[in-house]
């Protein structure tokens, strides 16, 4: 099994001993500025010319299957070589049935056609799809003893904007995660630089989350228990439905915008959940997939999704799910 990392630049990446001698390729990401899209940074700093080029030089035939997480070098040279694709993702799932916030004739096209599949299969917190599966999470995370602290990840925002807002809630301690950030106390917050360990250890205490409208983080907030305040990021199609969806399932509640009143309206309104624990998808992906029947998700869904899963008032239950069960080559 080979692994391939893209979006970012290589140094950028940290922890990633588990994937060893990783290909790298540049590939293609967005650019946000103090929590907002920027489409034209966004054009400027991706290399189309070195995207192509890479697509037509990966030399994917030695593979009998590309496992794609919605990255679009490997995805295009398995489409464009005639290599199965596999796409596995939280993009996949976006179907008709999904909530859609923030879309436009772009963000559609993007959706389409940034990592084409041959055989996709989504993840989302809901059914809406008959190929969507729970999350795939760290399924070790286990609650602990409460630290009376709020794990506050915002990695699109001004960071010294999130510290000022956060100063003037006196009445709450933060801890404040950044990869731009150096370990240090700024009066009621804790700063900490991103890492996976630590992260991890804090977020299992947290009294609850204040974080972007990623798909990972706010599934393990479920995952746990966790209140979540999800700020999406500003022009980003798939960060606004992410907090629909949230706020549809009640299972987080939506900040639009950055400031200390909405952030102390919810502290004094949140209340606390009861932990919702994922299967452990990843294991049963991975035995699917070797077991080849890439054209045939149903089941497996269906398998995963059992009615201590699924929040309260769904918006929606698509009918091909069993309803009465409801009560890697290149991986990037």
């Amino acid at each position: 099994m080979t692994y391939m990392l893209t979006g970012r630049p290589r140094e950028h990446f940290f922890e990633m001993e588990v994937f060893g001698d990783f290909w790298y390729r540049p590939g293609l990401s967005f650019v946000s500025q103090a929590g907002q899209l920027n489409y034209w940074q966004t054009y400027r700093q991706n290399q189309l010319a070195q995207f192509m080029k890479d697509v037509a030089t990966l030399p994917v035939q030695q593979f009998d299957l590309i496992i794609s997480d919605f990255e679009p070098v490997s995805a295009w040279a398995g489409k464009l070589k005639g290599v199965p694709v596999l796409g596995c993702g939280h993009q996949y799932a976006f179907s008709e049935n999904t909530p859609v916030a923030g879309d436009n004739w772009l963000s559609r096209k993007i959706m389409q056609h940034f990592a084409p599949a041959d055989f996709a299969v989504g993840q989302h917190w809901f059914p809406y799809e008959y190929n969507v599966l729970p999350p795939i999470i760290d399924s070790t995370l286990k609650p602990k003893e409460k630290s009376g602290k709020y794990l506050v990840y915002l990695p699109f925002e001004d960071q010294q904007k999130v510290l000022a807002i956060l100063n003037q809630i006196k009445d709450h301690q933060f801890i404040q995660y950044s990869s731009e950030l150096k370990p240090q106390s700024r009066g009621n917050v804790e700063q900490k630089t991103a890492c996976v360990h630590g992260f991890k250890q804090d977020l299992m205490a947290a009294e609850g989350v204040i974080c972007n409208s990623g798909f990972e983080l706010n599934s393990e907030c479920i995952h746990l228990g966790l209140p979540i305040l999800t700020k999406p990021l500003s022009g980003q199609m798939e960060q606004a439905s992410n907090a629909l969806a949230l706020e549809q399932l009640e299972l987080g509640s939506i900040l639009e915008t950055l400031e200390p009143q909405a952030i102390t309206s919810w502290l004094d309104n949140e209340k606390t959940g009861s932990a919702k624990p994922w299967p452990d998808v990843a294991k049963a992906l991975s035995e699917w997939i070797l077991n080849g029947q890439w054209h045939d998700v149903q089941d497996l869904a269906r398998s995963l999704w059992s009615a201590q899963y699924l929040p309260p008032n769904p918006p929606i239950l698509s009918d091909t799910v069993d309803t009465a069960n409801t009560s890697r080559a290149i991986s990037a």
